[in-house]
């Protein structure tokens, strides 16, 4: 696609000169298209002498019928309307120029509008609706671009699965889910396929309507072994979420219970409720894989779906896992007891310090309740550069907590730190500070500390905080 103003100059240029479309813009690119209608225009008003004569000449003054291709497609984006819609009347020699009949069908003006509209109803079939669809549901989003998604519907409606699958892979998600809206209402694919085509897209609406599809159209124990198999071993969870539902149909509770340690909570969710209507005790279930704290293939999914589904007595079997080998665990493990309510602030201290910072990570969001408790030196201490840079946020984190001068001390601590995250964090820090209600007023310190962050603030709001924290202005 053509970039700046400097390149759709050149290209104005070229087109007045008679290049071929091809040659000055990607024809197969709607964003090209759009952007020539748009560009032309903007050429017309910063260079206009790149525009042949007659583009300067009122309506009527130039012989448009004359015009090739390049230069009928400049008419086309003319700004007088009145050229527009003489410029239509000659486009139906060229059909490379029916991506320009589609976007003035979105024209404000009504007669140029009109013209387009009749044009494009007498040119539309099957083939060119699906060569134009791409630009078609992009200039749908358009005011007044109904018109061409309900003509692209009616021809599209007609295209045999060959035809309409060139779209299902197109980089643009709305053509691939008109496309696979197109097929589902037309029953062209069979469960297994709409399955794969679920597994397969990265766009969460496919996703949603082809899995959807694919499990409503189940009948047979055949249909089962096609469509659950990559439904269950997608990468999305909301697909494997669909394919652990229907275990249930598939009467599967068995089949349903490795994915009660999934990754994903939303599949967790879905194995247990599977496992719970076919007679079994997901909680039982956790307990069981929990219970061996120096098992080593414990997924960290089992650790926090006990949390899900369990009460506060579980917590005793989440402390042992505190020091599982497993970092995503004893990430887990915290979450676990943060999920419980059952957080002990001295024992997941230690874990600040741990080497991995998934669990660093979720002991600083369970510390947080208790971050007035924890001890400000220790915390300071961790905020060195010489410490990982996941314990330095985490010990900051904590500390930002915390409010009053402790957090105000870190924060001038780091604002020139190295790190561009924790430097601007820490800033964004000392701007929102403000002097806690049982705070020692006029602490000579916290003076000394804003006139370090003097560059952070306007000479108003520097002496608007020493007031605040009863601090004189040096």
């Amino acid at each position: 696609m053509l970039g700046d103003i400097e390149d759709w100059a050149e290209a104005a240029s070229r087109l007045a000169g008679g290049a071929p479309l091809h040659s000055a813009l990607d024809v197969t690119d709607p964003g090209d298209w759009l952007a020539l209608d748009a560009a032309v225009r903007e050429v017309a008003r910063c260079r206009p002498q790149l525009l042949p004569e007659w583009w300067h000449s009122g309506p009527g003054s130039a012989d448009l019928t004359r015009l090739d291709e390049s230069r009928l497609a400049l008419a086309l984006c003319h700004g007088d309307g009145r050229i527009r819609q003489e410029a239509l009347r000659s486009s139906f020699r060229h059909p490379g120029l029916l991506p320009l009949v589609v976007i003035r069908c979105t024209d404000w003006a009504e007669p140029v509008r009109e013209h387009a509209r009749r044009l494009l109803r007498e040119a539309l079939n099957v083939d060119s609706a699906l060569d134009l669809a791409p630009l078609i549901l992009r200039v749908g989003r358009r005011d007044r671009g109904d018109f061409g998604l309900d003509a692209l519907g009616r021809a599209a409606r007609q295209a045999s699965l060959d035809r309409l699958a060139a779209l299902f892979t197109d980089p643009d998600r709305t053509v691939r889910r008109f496309a696979y809206r197109l097929a589902v209402e037309g029953r062209l694919l069979r469960p297994a396929e709409l399955a794969r085509a679920a597994a397969r897209d990265q766009d969460t609406v496919v996703q949603d309507l082809c899995a959807t599809a694919a499990l409503r159209a189940l009948g047979d124990e055949d249909d089962y072994a096609g469509v659950l198999p990559p439904l269950l071993s997608a990468r999305n969870p909301r697909v494997r979420s669909a394919g652990v539902t229907a275990l249930r149909r598939a009467e599967g509770s068995k089949s349903a219970e490795p994915f009660l340690s999934d990754r994903s909570a939303l599949v967790r969710a879905c194995a247990r409720y599977v496992v719970r209507q076919q007679g079994g005790d997901p909680a039982a279930w956790y307990r069981a894989r929990c219970t061996a704290a120096d098992d080593r293939e414990l997924p960290p999914g089992a650790v926090i779906g006990l949390a899900e589904c369990g009460h506060r007595a579980d917590a005793g079997l989440l402390r042992p896992l505190l020091v599982h080998p497993s970092a995503g665990v004893r990430a887990r493990a915290v979450a676990g007891l943060r999920a419980l309510d059952c957080v002990d602030a001295n024992r997941l201290r230690p874990l600040l310090d741990d080497p991995a910072a998934a669990v660093v990570r979720e002991t600083a969001a369970a510390l947080l309740p208790s971050a007035r408790e924890l001890a400000a030196d220790w915390l300071l201490e961790r905020t060195g550069c010489e410490r990982p840079r996941h314990v330095r946020v985490g010990a900051f984190r904590l500390l930002d907590a915390r409010g009053g001068i402790v957090a105000l001390r870190a924060a001038a601590g780091l604002i020139e730190d190295p790190d561009a995250k924790l430097r601007t964090w820490a800033a964004q820090s000392v701007q929102r500070w403000h002097p806690a209600p049982d705070g020692r007023r006029g602490d000579a310190e916290v003076g000394e500390l804003l006139d370090r962050c003097r560059h952070l603030f306007s000479d108003h709001v520097l002496r608007r905080r020493k007031w605040e924290a009863g601090v004189e202005d040096s």
